[in-house]
């Protein structure tokens, strides 16, 4: 007796399914390869790297940029203006110099005439007058000679302030430029300090020779008016003298 057309389809169906499981089987199978799985996480742990690698590089530039920054920033404390001042005020004390100031004109006029070798044909009046010149010159150069002097001791509390800031500067120093301009203004400030001290030589030296000139002057002076005193005269020439009005 022949089957029914709807049992027959029901039969074949059940006689496919163990080959589609068969197959599914197969295809999982496939996928899930040992070989291209370690692959795959090869690959993924090179990408891995190699996002590391670039997030580094990133981080390295970025510290780079950083690090210029602080280079280029500037010094915040500027000492230019005080050391300015300072140098002013010494430099005027040295203009305010008396009489004879520091100028190679009026030094060589100087000896040419109240330093000059005592002139026979000058009169005793005269030689009284040039030695009290000099003498007043002399003076005059060791009171300058002081107030440069004064002028410098008294620079240096604003030149102790300044290298402490300038010092603390330099040790908190964010970058090579600001440790850089703070080594430049303490050098500014030697400097500063090396003016003033060739400022009190100058004027120290300046008076001790116009007071060796004097000495030496008046030595000369003092011989001819020796020479004056020693070198015999008319003598005595008697005259008519009158005691009482008659």
């Amino acid at each position: 007796m022949p089957m029914p057309p709807d049992r027959r389809s029901l039969v074949f169906a059940l006689g496919l399914a163990p080959l589609a499981a068969a197959t599914r089987v197969h295809a999982q199978l496939t996928v899930f390869d040992p070989s291209n799985y370690v692959q795959n996480v090869l690959t993924a742990t090179r990408t891995l790297q190699t996002i590391n690698n670039q997030i580094t590089a990133l981080q390295n530039q970025a510290q780079s940029l950083i690090n210029q920054t602080r280079n280029l920033t500037t010094l915040p404390l500027s000492t230019l203006s005080s050391l300015q001042a300072q140098l002013q005020k010494t430099r005027a004390l040295i203009t305010q110099a008396q009489r004879l100031a520091y100028d190679v004109e009026a030094i060589e006029a100087a000896f040419k005439t109240q330093f000059a070798k005592a002139d026979a044909s000058t009169s005793d009046t005269a030689l009284v007058a040039l030695a009290q010149e000099r003498w007043t010159t002399t003076v005059g150069a060791f009171q300058d000679a002081l107030k440069v002097q004064a002028g410098v001791v008294g620079n240096l509390d604003s030149a102790a302030d300044q290298m402490s800031k300038l010092v603390s500067a330099s040790q908190t120093a964010t970058g090579a430029l600001q440790a850089a301009q703070a080594g430049n203004q303490l050098m500014a400030l030697q400097s500063q300090q090396l003016a003033d001290l060739t400022a009190v030589i100058a004027a120290q030296a300046r008076a001790d020779s116009l007071d060796a000139s004097t000495r030496a002057a008046a030595q000369d002076q003092a011989r001819e008016q020796l020479r004056r005193f020693l070198t015999p005269g008319a003598g005595y020439q008697p005259t008519d003298v009158t005691l009482f009005k008659p």
